[in-house]
């Protein structure tokens, strides 16, 4: 069964920096990508960043193009997402999700929300001074 468990997300100061992780089970990292998204109060879910099975390949969304870095470790079946400089803007529940039928993600385009399936319970991520 393929479970996902956020973590990692709190309360930091604008121009800090956090670290989520999504700890993978029921498949491995090498087989499905692991997508990362958000959701602020009154606005959709939006893609953050993605990753492909087996890191072949990243996508990051435009506004987190240099600040924030998804990575895997293999051994922990683990996806990171490290948020450097954070702005208010950030604010919002943090979410990774998979599916079965994904493998890559596209550098240049964005993943289909739709498409991920199976979805961890989020974290809240808040920017405030």
């Amino acid at each position: 069964q393929v479970q996902l468990v956020e973590s990692g997300g709190g309360l930091v100061q604008p121009g800090g920096s956090l670290t989520l992780s999504c700890a993978a089970s029921g498949f491995t990292l090498d087989d499905q990508a692991i997508g990362w998204f958000r959701q602020a109060p009154g606005k959709e879910r939006e893609a953050v960043s993605c990753i492909s099975g087996g890191a072949e390949s990243t996508y990051y969304e435009h506004s987190v193009q240099g600040r924030f870095v998804i990575s895997t470790d293999k051994a922990k079946n683990t996806v990171y997402l490290v948020m450097n400089r954070l702005k208010p803007e950030d604010s919002a529940v943090y979410y990774c999700a998979t599916d079965r039928a994904i493998y890559y993600c596209d550098h240049d385009y964005e993943p289909i929300i739709e498409d991920f399936t199976s979805w961890g319970q989020g974290t809240q991520v808040t920017v405030s001074s």
